[in-house]
């Protein structure tokens, strides 16, 4: 059996994800022991507070030992894998090492998360996924799904031999149900295990509805079940029934975690001020759908919200104040010359704030295709950490919810955050008669010390302006 020399053992840690995040969960490995790497090929995915993001490896090998199990929460530094860099041939895994890493404990068993929804300067020949780790200059890709056989190593057959005593080889390991992380978030939250759920999905993926189908029956059947191994306290698992329990207790982690944190601070650290605007928006509706038949435009997402965060901008280029930060440690207001433009989210794994780079810089038809990827990549759980910092200044729309308006909290580290309301048909005053418009409120919150009322309420004032009469964007752009 060839042994690993210290020398040509590298191990890959868990990496440094930026904004004061220590630490990860792994959901799911892509490699086994015995498997050959290439630099940049995606090996595991971890979900931080912020998002699930698809680790690449730096350095071509073979794998020797994943440290650890899926499921499990690693400390950033931590060393999750090793491979055996040396350039030979895959080498037979030590026994103790052959099989592949134990799958993520049962749903039952595991801690639910309740929790709700893009890199700055690229290098030449790698798109960065985390700090300090690159890809190859295309756009990552998964390892390939693995079908229902298991591949087992030779070294691990012949273990498993041995065990059996009757001379064959034991059945490969079953396979893990294929799931996207939200829907499995969804079975833990719901005490489904995915093993016993039917998929509806293409290639045998399942889906949200296959899991709460699945969980129908388990509330309609009270039947008492053999209690799963405990893998945490007690203290930590999350108290969950389905037979008449009047409490459901969950813990706090993950994106709800992150998110509680930060509103904490906010709020806590900045003084709000929130003012309150109410805009005949029917012409804007108008243009949306114009802008639905322009050629310019076909194939891109065009919204109301892409004309409201086109408005936004022409509002901070007349009043670039509006745009900054207020730096505690040193005493200082910092003026940015940029807007990294930030949308509010609401995703499975819950609210998160991506951001579009250089807005300011963008065409009406590159904000639309920015808008178009940074909603799709957080409904897809994809959005990377990269993509959640250096905000500047945000957008949420709790209009989408049949909301009026609201009072946001600021994003730690920006000055102003506008609310967009319902967009309604209601009697309103147009030309001197009373006529039916469409019709929204906007609410505009601001850090009061670097922000004051004359400064906020014209930012206000502008992007109401802009919707009434779309054509400003036009002439004040």
């Amino acid at each position: 059996m060839t042994t690993m020399t210290e020398a040509s053992v590298r191990e890959f840690k868990m990496p440094d994800v930026g904004e004061g995040l220590t630490e990860a969960e792994i959901l799911k490995w892509y490699v086994q022991p015995g498997d050959t790497v290439t630099d940049g090929q995606v090996v595991c995915e971890v979900e931080t507070a912020k998002a699930a993001v698809e680790l690449p490896i730096p350095y071509d090998g073979v794998v020797r030992e994943l440290r650890f199990p899926e499921g499990t929460t690693v400390d950033v530094g931590t060393a999750i894998i090793a491979v055996d860099v040396s350039g030979g041939a895959p080498a037979e895994a030590p026994a103790e090492q052959a099989q592949a890493v134990p799958a993520a404990p049962a749903p039952a068993a595991a801690p639910a998360e309740t929790v709700q929804a893009e890199g700055e300067a690229k290098p030449p020949a790698r798109q960065p996924v985390l700090v300090g780790y690159g890809v190859a200059t295309t756009s990552t890709k998964r390892r390939p799904r693995k079908g229902p056989e298991v591949k087992v190593p030779a070294a691990a057959q012949a273990v498993q031999t041995e065990l059996n005593g009757h001379g064959a080889p034991a059945a490969p390991a079953e396979a893990r149900p294929l799931a996207k992380p939200p829907v499995r978030k969804l079975a833990k939250d719901l005490g489904v295990d995915l093993a016993t759920v039917t998929p509806s999905g293409p290639d045998g993926v399942i889906t949200r509805e296959d899991v709460h189908a699945a969980a129908a029956p388990q509330a309609a059947e009270p039947a008492v079940a053999a209690p799963a191994p405990v893998t945490a306290p007690a203290a930590a698992a999350p108290v969950v029934s389905h037979d008449g329990a009047r409490e459901t207790r969950v813990p706090v982690k993950g994106v709800r975690k992150a998110t509680a944190q930060a509103m904490i601070g906010s709020a806590f650290t900045a003084p709000h001020v929130t003012e309150f605007v109410t805009v005949d928006v029917t012409r804007t509706m108008k243009l949306v759908e114009e802008l639905k038949q322009d050629k310019e435009f076909q194939g891109l997402r065009v919204n109301p919200l892409l004309l409201i965060a086109k408005a936004l901008l022409v509002a901070i280029k007349r009043n670039p104040d509006i745009n900054a930060s207020w730096d505690e440690a040193n005493q200082e207001i910092v003026l940015k010359h940029y807007v990294n433009l930030g949308i509010a989210a609401a995703t499975p794994r819950g609210l998160i704030v991506p951001n579009i780079k250089d807005a300011h810089d963008k065409t009406l038809p590159q904000l639309a295709e920015s808008l178009g990827e940074l909603v799709g990549t957080a409904r897809e759980g994809r959005t990377s950490p990269a993509a959640m910092q250096g905000g500047t200044v945000t957008i949420t729309n709790v209009g989408v919810f049949g909301v009026d308006t609201g009072t946001p909290i600021l994003n730690p580290g920006e000055s102003a955050i506008l609310a967009v309301g319902a967009i309604k048909l209601q009697p309103w005053v147009h030309k001197g008669k009373v006529k039916p418009r469409q019709v929204t409120t906007l609410a505009l919150s601001f850090d009061h010390r670097l922000v004051d009322g004359e400064l906020g309420s014209k930012v206000l004032a502008d992007v109401a302006a802009i919707l009434e009469q779309p054509k400003r964007l036009i002439s004040w752009a």
